[in-house]
């Protein structure tokens, strides 16, 4: 069985001998080579945050986002092709709108996940269409359950829901950041709250970069919870800021000691 895409990759309507859809292994793989994208839901609400490639020094700030507002309880965060990414952020306020003047009600979050997930799937199916070359985090207020909820829908249509979740080029280290957090909170158990958890993905950001590597970065963030009374919303600047800043500062403090530490251990050998 070949393990190439030589012959089955021509279209994502075409399965190769061992099983595999090569088309939608491609859009996977543009997501992994994307900026980072991290989500936490936390005790009194969801903080997601994404990390936006500075291409160009004249580029002026706050342009071509990566963080969406969906309805007034529902929000996203998309890394990959941010223009497949602003496809899916426009079927979900569709979807959002659709169900509000069919029933009168916002939309509940796992039916918009998984309608979103059923948009990104259809794309899969047909020789004629291409698979979205993005990953979709959706955070979201059920205001009957007085819950809320962290979702991400792959490339390939899959739709899972998560206490956190990553996606992009340092989602496997941002991942087990998030566990490390996730762990600690509930060890002492408690919950980590959106304030800190704003702190937290601005020094994952910075931990899984090289800087020697990659391109400078614009942290965007966005929340829903009880400090916003669940209305969802860009964090603002001047916390994602200060987050920033002290993300850095936590990084390099760990690098130094590292190093410092290893010089120690390498004298006493």
């Amino acid at each position: 069985m070949s393990s190439t895409g030589a012959g089955y990759d021509y279209s994502c309507g075409t399965f190769s001998p061992d099983g595999r859809i090569f088309q939608v292994e491609y859009a996977t793989k543009a997501v992994e080579n994307s900026g980072t994208a991290v989500g936490i839901r936390c005790a009194d609400g969801i903080v997601m945050a994404v990390e936006k490639p500075l291409v160009s020094k004249m580029l002026v700030a706050g342009s071509n986002r990566r963080v969406f507002g969906v309805a007034s309880h529902a929000g996203m965060v998309v890394t990959g092709y941010v223009a497949d990414g602003r496809q899916i952020v426009n079927r979900a306020r569709d979807e959002a709108r659709s169900y509000k003047e069919t029933y009168g009600h916002a939309i509940v979050p796992s039916v918009l996940a998984n309608r979103l997930a059923l948009y990104v799937h259809y794309f899969t199916t047909h020789g004629a269409l291409r698979p979205f070359g993005t990953a979709a985090m959706l955070a979201a207020y059920d205001e009957d359950l007085k819950t809320h909820s962290l979702y991400m829908v792959e490339p390939s249509g899959n739709c899972f829901k998560y206490f956190g979740c990553a996606a992009g080029k340092g989602a496997q280290a941002a991942k087990t950041e998030v566990e490390k957090i996730l762990y600690k909170a509930g060890s002492s158990g408690t919950e980590i709250t959106c304030r800190e958890a704003i702190k937290e993905l601005a020094r994952i950001m910075h931990v899984v970069r090289d800087p020697s590597k990659d391109k400078p970065f614009q942290l965007e963030m966005g929340w829903i919870c009880e400090e916003t009374e669940w209305k969802y919303g860009m964090v603002p600047q001047e916390l994602v800021d200060a987050a920033d800043a002290e993300g850095k500062v936590s990084v390099t403090a760990e690098g130094a000691f590292e190093e410092s530490k290893s010089g120690s251990e390498a004298m006493e050998l």
